[in-house]
């Protein structure tokens, strides 16, 4: 049976620049799922049906229910704690 171990992040603090990071991180991972459901023939519908391929969320992100852009965030949050846990270092250029 598959028990998930995902990295300790626990003990990670992000600083404030990364802590806004993680909000355009966030729209990029829903851009990104929107252009992958898009691919696959998926389209907007006031309703998620998987046989119909409709969903709700193919919207800008700005336009998505709060609880659907925590979902995002905490996916980019989680994404550069394990940046950082695996011993990078994130720096902004210029």
């Amino acid at each position: 049976m598959y028990e998930p171990k995902p990295l300790d992040t626990s003990g990670i603090i992000l600083d404030e620049e990364l802590l806004r990071l993680t909000e355009r991180l966030a729209e990029n991972v829903h851009d990104v799922w929107a252009r992958r459901r898009i691919s696959e023939g998926w389209s907007y519908g006031e309703v998620k049906d998987s046989n119909a391929k409709t969903t709700p969320c193919l919207v800008p992100y700005s336009e998505l229910p709060e609880e659907e852009k925590e979902y995002d965030r905490r996916t980019a949050l989680e994404t550069l704690k394990a940046v950082l846990a695996l011993g990078y270092k994130i720096e902004k250029r210029g």
